[in-house]
């Protein structure tokens, strides 16, 4: 046996030995060999940011925190507050904390922002702080309740605790601009998010808050449209993000006229941030306006009340070519098309407002916007609603962006005894839905049961609620069969006579990913001569 022979079959040996070389499958390919997908497994981590809760001096912000059983190992799940920085990378976020000048004589001193920077880029988040809602163990709610000074917040979850892991954040405001319930759930970071359904008129305040959860800078373009097309702004370009920090940006400031309906469009060339819009009127309260899915010729945006006495329609065709669009309202009996509002033309570019007036008529339903031609290769849009509850100066806002569809299981936390409901619309076949009730905070056992919302319909539904629980308590929506599901919660408070109310949707939470299957291929031992 010559010495090339012995040396091939001694790294054929160590190569079984070893398992062998792994041929990889990518998602969704089509049989490409030996190996093929193995399936899903629970993710290892989650990273979350939760924006800084409201300016006002009477606002009363409480957190609950939750994860589904399902993630593998042991784990931890904490959040941490953020450092409050202005758009110009000056920490404190207000003039009064504003770095003086250094006097002279004053060497050595760190008065440099980038000094500062790099000092709180050292440090270890949570140093000197308090976790934020920590969970111990997956399948049980942890609940925390801060004042107005509430900062923003960071944090992570791994191992049994990442999949799914969610925390709702619900403010209470008093009175003044912004008064009733603010609610959003904190998102995950990205660098490309929509905000359609923003403004920047007189009587609104519509900041977006710009969160670092990353220990290195992120830099953020801010990008307005309106209904004459992209505004130029320089202001809104180039914003630093220091580390584990937060930016609020009023929307005011980077345009030069007062602008009713605005989209937004933030995009991290640099790093990654979490972003949301807070939306503050004079008049008629206030809500998040949460990140639209990304987008797409379709939109689906799910829960509207059924006493709805205002539903706005925003819009923004994304790119240089015009949208066409059917709209229809999914109701609980089917689809229909709302009367004057059939279809909708949007210029490429640019924004389309439109106030589909008494269009739930007493009835929860869904809105459903869809090519009117083209298909796939229809222009991408992006939208948000914004509704109207009550009447005269009893009127609350919230607002409920267009939403990715429910694949395989969503949460949403802070669910009480009363105020709570689901919307659940399956825009193609029927879809069975089980929904189950965690234990409260304060104690109790889950409940689960299914349902079936049959297809081209809205289904709303008072959420089960656990056995024998106290407090707060989660809910899990998990599809089980069908086509396509799309769903939301909405929570509500009798406020001196204000129906305040909140609403967000439900993608899916992205628990697990696939995992492809690995095994020996031999053959790349083969020279081919």
């Amino acid at each position: 046996m010559n010495r090339t022979t012995t040396t091939l079959i001694g790294a054929v040996t160590a190569l079984a030995a070893l398992t062998g070389v792994a041929a990889v499958a990518a998602p969704g390919d089509e049989d490409t060999g030996p190996a093929s997908a193995a399936g899903r497994k629970p993710v290892e981590r989650s990273t979350l940011v939760c924006p800084q809760p409201s300016l006002s001096d009477v606002a009363q912000t409480e957190y609950t925190a939750f994860s589904p059983k399902g993630g593998e190992g042991k784990g931890s799940a904490e959040l941490y507050p953020a450092e409050k920085t202005d758009a110009d990378g000056t920490p404190g976020g207000s003039e009064e904390k504003k770095e003086e000048k250094p006097k002279k004589g004053d060497k050595g001193k760190k008065s440099k922002k980038k000094d500062e920077q790099e000092t709180r880029a050292d440090d270890k988040p949570g140093a000197d702080a308090q976790p934020l809602v920590p969970l111990k163990a997956p399948g049980k709610p942890v609940t925390a309740k801060k004042d107005s000074s509430a900062p923003a917040f960071f944090g992570s979850a791994d191992g049994r605790l990442a999949p799914g892991w969610t925390v709702q954040q619900t403010t209470s405001v008093a009175v003044g601009a912004g008064r009733g319930l603010q609610g959003t759930a904190c998102s995950v970071p990205d660098t490309d998010f929509w905000f359609p359904g923003a403004s920047t008129a007189e009587d609104r305040q519509d900041y977006v808050h710009l969160t670092n959860p990353d220990d290195t800078s992120a830099v953020v373009d801010l990008d307005l449209y309106s209904k004459k097309g992209r505004e130029s702004s320089e202001a809104g370009e180039g914003i630093t993000v220091p580390p584990r920090s937060t930016v609020p940006v009023l929307l005011s400031t980077l345009t030069a006229e007062p602008l009713i309906n605005v989209g937004v469009h933030v995009v991290a060339r640099a790093g990654r941030v979490g972003a949301q819009v807070q939306a503050v009127d004079e008049k008629l309260g206030g809500d998040w306006v949460s990140a639209v899915a990304d987008p797409n010729p379709s939109a689906v945006l799910p829960g509207i009340p059924g006493d709805a006495t205002g539903v706005r329609l925003v819009v923004l065709a994304v790119g240089e070519n015009d949208a066409d669009l059917k709209v229809r309202l999914a109701t609980p009996s089917g689809q229909i098309a709302p009367a004057g509002a059939e279809t909708l033309h949007v210029r490429g570019g640019m924004v389309k407002a439109v106030d589909l007036r008494d269009l739930t008529k007493g009835e929860a339903g869904s809105l459903v916007l869809t090519p009117s031609e083209g298909g796939s290769e229809a222009t991408p849009v992006v939208a948000a609603l914004r509704v109207t509850r009550g009447k005269g100066k009893k009127q609350e806002t919230a607002f409920i962006p267009g939403t990715a569809p429910l694949v395989e299981r969503a949460t949403a936390a802070d669910n009480r005894e009363k105020g709570s409901s689901l919307s659940l619309t399956a825009t193609g076949k029927s879809v069975s839905v089980r929904v189950t009730a965690s234990p409260g905070s304060g104690g109790g056992s889950p409940v689960s049961q299914t349902y079936k919302v049959k297809g081209k319909t809205t289904k709303s539904l008072v959420p089960p609620r656990p056995k024998g629980g106290k407090g707060t308590y989660a809910v899990t929506v998990e599809r089980l069969s069908g086509g396509p599901l799309y769903a939301s919660r909405m929570m509500e408070r009798k406020d001196d006579g204000v129906p305040a109310f909140t609403v967000q949707t439900l993608p899916d939470d992205r628990g697990t990913v696939s995992v492809p299957e690995s095994g020996q291929d031999l053959s790349v031992l083969t020279n081919g001569n």
